[in-house]
């Protein structure tokens, strides 16, 4: 199975378009356009009954702490998880590919609410199921932002971060139709319901940051 993209290419820098957030030379950060990425796909195996996407950044401190300080630097080093940015679900065999911004244009203050989308094209309708990105955790402190993010929602790595964020595109061809989960469920329910259902897989990566001093030196 192969995955590609119209936006960006295998190992290159996610554009701010397609980000949360982007540099502001004088607030240090400002929401961006928060486009999802074009994704296409072809050569799915024999078997497959749907296809899962999944978005994670890999580089997300462990402490959320540290990120954002303008006292310190989010050290080079510092013990790193897992950070779901999208899950798209229930995808069938006739669709292989996705829009640039068809899944998500611009920030959307509280999330995303639709946990289900539906899909007209010429083979048929489709009901597609996207799971709780972990911005929904990130921003459950804060009144303004607070919320269900569902779907894609892009970068937005710490700007005091020394290290350079890998934003994985992956998908999943599995031998199920639909994953057994509950209406309500989070990218990290969804990534886990897979286990044992997988034929093949593909991935992409691209690169981001909001560290100016990180993102001079990839523009060299």
């Amino acid at each position: 199975m192969k995955l590609r993209s119209e936006t960006f290419r295998d190992g290159g820098l996610m554009p701010a378009e397609y980000a949360f957030a982007e540099i502001d030379p004088v607030n240090r950060v400002r929401l961006a356009g928060n486009r999802n990425p074009h994704l296409a796909w072809d050569e799915v195996p024999n078997g497959t009954e749907s296809l899962a996407l999944f978005c994670f950044d890999p580089d997300a401190p462990q402490d959320a702490s540290l990120a954002n300080r303008a006292d310190s630097t989010l050290p080079l080093m510092a013990p790193r998880r897992d950070f779901f940015h999208w899950s798209l679900l229930d995808i069938p065999l006739a669709i292989d590919v996705i829009d640039a911004g068809q899944f998500s244009s611009g920030v959307t203050a509280r999330g995303k609410q639709a946990a289900s989308v539906s899909w007209l094209d010429g083979s048929g309708p489709y009901q597609l199921r996207q799971g709780i990105n972990d911005y929904s955790l990130w921003f459950a402190g804060d009144p303004a932002m607070a919320g269900d993010y569902h779907g894609y929602d892009g970068p937005c790595p710490p700007w005091n971060d020394e290290r350079l964020h890998h934003y994985i595109f992956r998908l999943y061809a599995l031998d199920v139709p639909q994953l057994a989960l509950p209406e309500r469920f989070t990218a990290r329910d969804a990534h886990d319901a897979i286990y044992g259902h997988v034929i093949d897989e593909a991935q992409l990566v691209a690169a981001y940051s909001l560290n100016p001093a990180v993102a001079a030196t990839l523009k060299k």
